[in-house]
């Protein structure tokens, strides 16, 4: 009797034992392959942010660390483009020409045009006026030259169909992590050796963030792994303390 419950421990203890062989190698592949997986969404959002906070900087002249300004300007704020048509010859540009005082003669033009007699159907029919009787447009050589800023709606140009101002909050919060925002610090003064002033941006998803429900001790161990080699333990762009072009540390 006490060989045959020998012999049961034993059987017990020696599937315990192949039971937690087996979860040693397939837990650290489930884990990896999980955080892969999730971090193909969250690089995603980052990119989507980036995107967002290059257009910020280029309207405003810095980036916002307030996520909801953020959100209100990609839904209330036009993307203004300039159509292009004609280009400066070289001959131009060496006369001193530059595309700034094109444009001025051209306004200069219009306004004229507009201010007689004649009326125009469309901004075309104007264009062709002037190119055809403004004797400065003509002297200049500017004929076919025009240059149009239009408004467009900021998402669509941006994310190309894929947000709308429904769903764009998405873009800054970190995909698995129940709602939870991206860490976002800016710092808009930071300058140059060379005394040029280039703001900077930062936005940050710690791993904790978008992997605390996987297995603990591989969370603990990549984490340990990543700040033992000087690494953010997570995914980000930017750096607020020395320009990067706004990179990801994945890329």
């Amino acid at each position: 009797m006490n060989k045959l419950i020998y012999r049961i421990l034993l059987g017990i203890a020696s599937c315990a034992l192949a039971y937690f062989c087996v979860m040693s190698v397939v837990t650290p592949i489930r884990f990896e392959e999980t955080r892969a997986e999730r971090e193909t969404h969250v690089v995603k959002n980052l990119i989507a942010l980036r995107t967002a906070e290059v257009e910020f900087h280029h309207v405003n002249g810095r980036y916002t660390a307030d996520l909801d300004s953020l959100v209100l300007f990609l839904r209330n704020v036009p993307k203004k483009e300039v159509l292009k048509e004609g280009a400066l010859t070289d001959k131009q540009l060496e006369a001193g020409l530059t595309e700034h005082k094109a444009v001025k003669i051209l306004d200069q033009a219009k306004a004229k045009a507009k201010r007689g007699k004649q009326q125009f159907a469309s901004e075309d029919e104007l264009y062709a006026y002037v190119w055809e009787n403004d004797k400065e447009v003509i002297s200049k050589g500017l004929k076919g030259f025009r240059r149009d800023t239009i408004c467009k709606n900021m998402i669509e140009t941006l994310y190309k169909g894929e947000y709308n101002a429904e769903n764009i909050a998405q873009i800054i919060e970190v995909p698995f992590s129940n709602g939870q925002r991206f860490e976002v610090e800016v710092n808009n003064d930071y300058t140059t050796s060379q005394g040029i002033r280039v703001p900077l941006l930062e936005a940050r998803a710690p791993f904790t963030m978008y992997l605390s429900d996987l297995n603990e001790q591989e969370l603990v161990n990549l984490i340990d792994k990543e700040v033992k080699l000087d690494h953010f333990p997570g995914l980000k762009i930017g750096d607020i303390y020395a320009p990067n072009n706004n990179a990801g540390n994945w890329e």
